[in-house]
């Protein structure tokens, strides 16, 4: 049987906002959702709920472990973090930080390229791994990309990339 070797990485670069938002939600779960679900399961134990057939004891229960997972996730990913040294985002082509404005014949649109754990397509955060993240990345102002969308390709063409 082979043993997997365990290849130490390079740190995750998270832009100062994706840091603090990650903190934020480490501290929330640890400190506050924490707290509420112990009250939740001491309430049941006091009540004489805490039988095998309590099933909302086993939903605090499924719910702490989701919140557990959780703690566990954000804190190592913040151990294998830095800050993104915002100095250091490129304007000459997209990189990680880069804000940038896509312009196709249907719209035009601003993203931010951040790492994957920091990427909300609804706060306009795209992941450098992302199809469009990918098709960007690296390259200059003025360049068209043809990327791979749900609804068929869709041609972009960089027209701003700022820090």
């Amino acid at each position: 049987m082979e043993e997997l070797e365990l290849e130490s990485s390079a740190p995750i670069l998270l832009t100062p906002e994706g840091m603090a938002r990650l903190k934020e939600e480490l501290s929330r779960l640890t400190v506050t959702k924490r707290a509420e679900i112990a009250e939740r399961i001491r309430e049941s134990k006091d009540h004489g709920e805490y039988a095998e057939d309590n099933n909302e004891l086993d939903e605090v229960k499924q719910e702490q472990a989701i919140v557990e997972n959780r703690i566990s996730e954000l804190k190592i990913t913040l151990s294998n973090a830095e800050t993104l040294d915002l100095k250091q985002v490129p304007t000459s082509e997209v990189g990680l930080g880069s804000f940038v404005t896509l312009k196709s014949d249907r719209a035009t649109f601003e993203i931010r390229i951040v790492a994957s754990v920091e990427a909300n397509p609804d706060e306009d955060t795209i992941s450098e791994e992302s199809p469009l993240g990918q098709a960007i990345f690296g390259r200059p102002l003025g360049e068209s990309v043809e990327v791979n969308a749900p609804g068929g390709k869709m041609t972009y063409t960089i027209a701003k990339i700022r820090a």
